[in-house]
């Protein structure tokens, strides 16, 4: 059986980037059950409420949703337990200083597989406030309208 290429994204947390202003950007991998890997091939898991924490120098995904599969025997995995982010050393540190500072968290942007391997894409970000919710919302919205206007005058001319 071939190995499996490019990048195929099981589920995006869109309101991560509504919610918060993202610092960086990582790429991490997750300790999985084989019960875990099947759900998420099949497309299934949910962002929404997930966060990441420190145990012990080490990064835990917490509360993100991977169902447990169907066809899985008593064998099977917790729908929301504590997932183990494989980084390397200098990025964990990285990550904690930023997040000593006040109002920095942690939070899951994307869950992908990457040439067949389970990857998460993990942002520091610091919460917005409701003025910049708005903000930005009004920036798309100015966006989308300059574009449209241009492309109308691109079509007349």
């Amino acid at each position: 059986m071939p190995r499996e290429s490019g990048r195929k994204v099981v589920a995006t947390n869109r309101k991560a980037r509504h919610d918060y202003h993202i610092m960086d950007t990582y790429e991490a991998g997750m300790a999985l059950m084989g019960t875990e890997v099947k759900s998420l091939r099949e497309g299934r898991a949910s962002l929404v409420d997930g966060f990441a924490i420190f145990y012990n120098d080490e990064l835990y995904l917490e509360s993100v949703y991977i169902p447990e599969y169907l066809n899985g025997s008593w064998t099977n995995h917790a729908a929301r337990r504590r997932r183990k982010l494989l980084l390397h050393r200098a990025e964990l540190e990285k990550i904690a200083r930023q997040t000593r500072e006040s109002g920095y968290t942690i939070v899951p942007l994307q869950l992908y597989f990457n040439d067949g391997l389970a990857k998460v894409e993990i942002g520091v970000g610091r919460g917005k406030k409701d003025y910049d919710k708005r903000q930005t919302l009004r920036e798309k919205q100015d966006n989308r309208e300059a574009l449209r206007v241009m492309r109308e005058k691109n079509r007349g001319a």
